[in-house]
């Protein structure tokens, strides 16, 4: 079994998830008492989003590189970045290491294709959903990509100041599911839950469309990718 590195503590609720369910899904596949082996490296979030804000992403690519290197030099097989945003660093990271990064966005994509999905809504932060680096990967899959234009600052205020702190409320569930509704009316065929966190609000139960939730996503090819001999 390889060791999995994990870059976390963005938040740190959605690397909780991560964790569980890696382990859990090892165990699913070796039995007995198998676990995950994993290296986890956590962040203090409040220097990342800082960062965001004042669009210092050279500065917050430094501070999960050194991070990187570390669990590089501890033994790590390979790494996983636990949050959509930050991926947006990849290049920078993947300069200075020997070891994969395995891209949240690529296995997402692999999952689309594999249900064939031609046109997606992708909900997750306000830089995830208007930058390039995550939804032009998608674009160039061959796979349309829906944003919530008219809804980008409240879904960012969503995960920052709830889900982030570990609060989950049934009016921001309805407001979600209200998006995914004008994604349905805009001819989307499944949803992305593009940022880490909104898979603790949002599960497949509460939508008719395909749900995408990258956490799980993620922690599914992980958990391949480890256990590849």
């Amino acid at each position: 079994m390889k060791t999995i590195g994990l870059i976390g503590g963005m938040s740190w609720e959605s690397t909780v998830t991560y964790y569980t369910r890696i382990n859990q899904l090892i165990n699913e596949q070796l039995g007995g008492l198998h676990s995950a082996k994993i290296l986890l490296a956590s962040v203090d979030f409040d220097e990342i989003e800082k960062c965001q804000l004042a669009n210092e992403w050279e500065k917050s690519g430094e501070i999960l590189e050194k991070e990187a290197q570390k669990l590089e030099q501890a033994g790590a097989d390979f790494l996983m970045i636990c949050t959509n945003t930050m991926h947006k660093v990849v290049p920078q990271i993947e300069k200075n290491l020997s070891i994969p990064i395995l891209h949240i966005a690529d296995a997402t994509i692999a999952e689309l294709q594999q249900h064939g999905i031609k046109k997606v809504a992708l909900l997750g932060t306000k830089y995830t959903m208007t930058q390039d680096f995550y939804k032009q990967k998608i674009i160039d899959s061959g796979i349309d990509v829906w944003i919530p234009n008219e809804d980008i600052e409240r879904i960012n205020q969503i995960i920052f100041e709830e889900l982030c702190h570990g609060k989950i409320l049934a009016s921001s569930k309805a407001a979600f599911c209200q998006i995914i509704d004008k994604a349905i009316a805009e001819g989307a065929e499944g949803v992305i839950l593009g940022c880490t966190e909104i898979g603790l609000l949002i599960q497949q139960a509460d939508v008719s469309l395909p749900v995408f939730d990258t956490t799980e996503i993620h922690s599914q090819k992980a958990v391949l990718f480890a256990l590849e001999k």
